[in-house]
C-alpha cells in the first residue's frame, strides 16, 4: 500500500514505517544466522570457521549493492514526495539500468579476484578450501540480491514497509529449508549453505516483479518510459555512487578487522562471528528507524518540508536513546546464552570470546544509532558526502585500533575498534547533519517547493 509520509505525526510514520522493516531486516540475518547455526551444528567449528572468515568479503560486495540501490531508489522518494509521475517511471527505468550494470561488475570481480582477496585476508590454509567454495558460489546470487534490493526499495519508497517483510519471512524460511536439505541430505557442506541463499534470493525478486506488476501502476514502465535521459542517469549517480562508496567503506573495514581477527586462529574467529551475527540482529530496531528516516526525509524533502525533516530526526534519537539501552542490558545479560547458541556443546572458551566482544560493544549502541539516523536524513536528502566522510572516518578509526590495539592487547583489541569508530562516525556524521539542516532556510525553502509547482506532470491519485 501506498503511503504518504508528508502528512500526520513524524514519530508514528517513522515507527509504523519502521516495524516492518525491522521485521524484514530480523528476517534477513536470518539468512546469515541460519547459515551459521546450520554449518555450526552440522559441519563443525572448521567450517563454521570457513565461513565466517570470508564472510566479511562477501559482506563488502553486499554492501556496495544494497548502497547503491538505496540511492536510486532515494530519487524514486524525492519524486514520489513532488508529485511527479513521469519522474517516478523514469527513475524506475534508469535504476534497472544502473543495477544491472552493477550485478554483472559485481559477479565478475567475485569470480577473477576471489583467491587472491582470500589470501589477502589471511584466510588460514586449512579452511582456505571451504571457504573458497562457498564464496565462489554466493558471488552467483549477487544478481538476484542486487534485484531484490532494488524493487524492494521501490515499494519502500512509495511508502510500503510491509509487502517487502511478507516476501523476506517466505524467503528466509526457504533458506533454512534449502540450507538444511542441502547440507544435511545432499551433503554438500559450506556450498550447500551458499546454495540455499542463491536460491532463496532468487525468489524474493521473482516476488517483488510479479508484485509490482500487480499492484503498482506508478512503478511499471512502458517503451514510452524507456528514454534514456544522461543528465537524469547522472541525478541518480550522485547519490547512488557515494552512498556505495559509504557503504563498501564500512565493509572494508570489516574486512581489515576480519584479517585481523584471522590471525589469531579458529577459535579467535569462530567465536568473533557468532559475537557479531548476534549485534546484527540486536541492533535491528536501530536501523530499522534509520531506513525509516531515509524515506521520510526524501518524500519530505521532495515536498519540501524541512522542519519536517528536523522534528523527524529529533524525535528519532530519543526514542534510539531508549531502545539502546534496553538492546545493550539484554545483550549484557544474554549473551552468553545466544553466543553458545552457535557452537558446539564443549567449547566454552569460545563462548567466553564471544561475550567479551558482546560486554565491550554493548555499552556504544547509541553513537551508533545516531549514525544510522543521521546519515541516512542526509542520504535521503540527497546529500552524499557528508556520510561518505563519516564513512572515511570510520575506516581509519576501526583499522587503526584494530591493528594497533591488537598488538597491544591481544584480540580484546579488536572488540574495541568498532564501538571507537561509532563515536568518531557518529560526531563527524551528526555535526554535518546540522550544519546542513541549518543551511537550508526559508528561501531555498521556498525554491524547492516552486520548483516542486513547476513540474509539467503530477500524481493523479496516490492509492
Amino acid at each position: 500500500m501506498i503511503k504518504d509520509l508528508t502528512k500526520g505525526n513524524p514519530l508514528k510514520l517513522i515507527v509504523y514505517f519502521a516495524l516492518p522493516v525491522l521485521i524484514g531486516n530480523i528476517f534477513q540475518q536470518l539468512f546469515q544466522i541460519s547459515d551459521i547455526l546450520i554449518v555450526g551444528r552440522l559441519l563443525g567449528v572448521q567450517s563454521l570457521a570457513a565461513v565466517g572468515a570470508s564472510a566479511p568479503l562477501f559482506f563488502m560486495f553486499l554492501m556496495v549493492a544494497f548502497g547503491f540501490t538505496a540511492g536510486l531508489t532515494v530519487i524514486t522518494a524525492q519524486r514520489f514526495g513532488a508529485r511527479d509521475v513521469t519522474g517516478i517511471k523514469s527513475s524506475v527505468f534508469h535504476s534497472l539500468i544502473a543495477a544491472g550494470i552493477l550485478s554483472i561488475i559485481i559477479t565478475l570481480c567475485l569470480i577473477l579476484f576471489l583467491k587472491p582477496l582470500l589470501r589477502l585476508m589471511n584466510v588460514p590454509a586449512e579452511i582456505m578450501d571451504e571457504a573458497y567454495s562457498f564464496m565462489l558460489v554466493l558471488g552467483l546470487s549477487i544478481t538476484a540480491i542486487v534485484m531484490y534490493n532494488l524493487l524492494s526499495g521501490f515499494i519502500r519508497a512509495l511508502g510500503d514497509s510491509k509487502t517487502p517483510l511478507y516476501f523476506l519471512i517466505a524467503s528466509s524460511i526457504l533458506n533454512i529449508i534449502f540450507n538444511f536439505f542441502f547440507i544435511y541430505y545432499m551433503q554438500w557442506g559450506v556450498v550447500g549453505s551458499a546454495s540455499g541463499t542463491f536460491f532463496s534470493m532468487l525468489i524474493s525478486a521473482l516476488a517483488c516483479v510479479w508484485f509490482i506488476a500487480k499492484k503498482f501502476p506508478l512503478l511499471q514502465i512502458s517503451w514510452a518510459d524507456c528514454r534514456y535521459n544522461h543528465k537524469f542517469m547522472m541525478e541518480h549517480l550522485k547519490v547512488s555512487v557515494p552512498m556505495a562508496l559509504q557503504f563498501s567503506i564500512l565493509a572494508v573495514s570489516m574486512m581489515i578487522i576480519q584479517s585481523v581477527c584471522n590471525s589469531f586462529g579458529t577459535d579467535v574467529i569462530a567465536g568473533f562471528t557468532a559475537a557479531m551475527r548476534i549485534e546484527q540482529i540486536s541492533t535491528q530496531p536501530l536501523f530499522a528507524i534509520g531506513i525509516a528516516c531515509a524515506t521520510f526525509s526524501a518524500q519530505n524533502y521532495g515536498a519540501a518540508l524541512i522542519r519536517r525533516i528536523r522534528q523527524g530526526v529529533r524525535l528519532s534519537l530519543t526514542a534510539c536513546f531508549v531502545l539502546s539501552i534496553i538492546i545493550s542490558l539484554s545483550v549484557r545479560f544474554y549473551g552468553s546464552h545466544m553466543v553458545s547458541a552457535f557452537i558446539e556443546d564443549g567449547n566454552e572458551g569460545i563462548v567466553h570470546i564471544g561475550q567479551q566482544y558482546l560486554l565491550i560493544s554493548s555499552y556504544f549502541y547509541f553513537f551508533l544509532s545516531a549514525i544510522f539516523v543521521a546519515r541516512n536524513t542526509l542520504q535521503g536528502m540527497g546529500r552524499t558526502n557528508i556520510p561518505l566522510i563519516s564513512g572515511t572516518v570510520e575506516l581509519a578509526i576501526r583499522a587503526f585500533a584494530a591493528v594497533y590495539l591488537a598488538k597491544a592487547v591481544g584480540y580484546v583489541g579488536i572488540f574495541w575498534s568498532g564501538p571507537i569508530a561509532w563515536i568518531g562516525g557518529a560526531l563527524v556524521v551528526c555535526g554535518g547533519y546540522f550544519l546542513v539542516i541549518r543551511k537550508l532556510n526559508p528561501t531555498e525553502m521556498r525554491k524547492i517547493f516552486l520548483r516542486k509547482h513547476a513540474l509539467k506532470y503530477h500524481m493523479q491519485s496516490l492509492s
